[in-house]
C-alpha cells in the first residue's frame, strides 16, 4: 500500500441532545460539508417532524433543500425552496439556490431572475458568475434556436 492509497473514513457523529433542533442544524451542517446528504437528511427530517412549529425552521429547511440539491433531487429541492422564498424574499441564500436548481433542471429562463435578484442583494461574485454563466447559455440558446 502506498501513501497515495491511504483513505481516511471519518467516525460517524453523535451527539448528546441531537433531537433539539440546534443540535440537529449543527449536525446536519456537518454531515453536509462532509459530503454526507443522506445521514444528514435523516437528521433533519427527524428534528422537522419532532418540533412543534419545527416547519417554520428556516435553518433546517435551508438544510433539507442543500441536502436535496447534494443527491439531485431536484423537484423536492425546488419544492423547499420556492416556499422559502415565498416567506423570505430577502433571503439571498434561498434565492440563489433556487435559481441554481432551475438551472441545473435547464429552465434557464426561470432561473435567470432568481440569480440576479441574489447577485444585486449580495454583492457576491460567485452569484454575479453564475447569473453571467445563465445570460450566457440564454444567449448561445437564442443564437443558435
Amino acid at each position: 500500500m502506498t501513501e497515495n492509497d491511504f483513505q481516511l473514513t471519518a467516525p460517524a457523529i453523535v451527539f448528546p441532545g441531537m433531537h433539539q433542533p440546534e443540535s440537529a442544524y449543527r449536525v446536519g451542517y456537518d454531515l453536509l460539508e462532509r459530503r454526507a446528504p443522506k445521514e444528514a437528511l435523516e437528521i433533519i427530517e427527524k428534528a422537522l417532524a419532532e418540533e412543534a412549529g419545527a416547519t417554520g425552521n428556516t435553518g433546517l429547511r435551508c438544510l433539507r433543500a442543500w441536502a436535496f440539491m447534494m443527491r439531485a433531487q431536484l423537484q423536492k429541492a425546488e419544492t423547499e425552496l420556492r416556499d422559502l422564498v415565498e416567506a423570505s424574499p430577502d433571503d439571498v441564500w434561498a434565492r440563489h439556490a433556487l435559481g441554481r436548481v432551475l438551472e441545473r433542471q435547464s429552465r434557464l429562463e426561470e432561473a435567470l431572475p432568481h440569480l440576479r435578484l441574489a447577485a444585486v442583494m449580495s454583492g457576491d461574485i460567485e452569484h454575479e458568475l453564475a447569473m453571467l454563466r445563465v445570460e450566457r447559455l440564454l444567449m448561445t440558446k437564442a443564437d443558435n434556436g
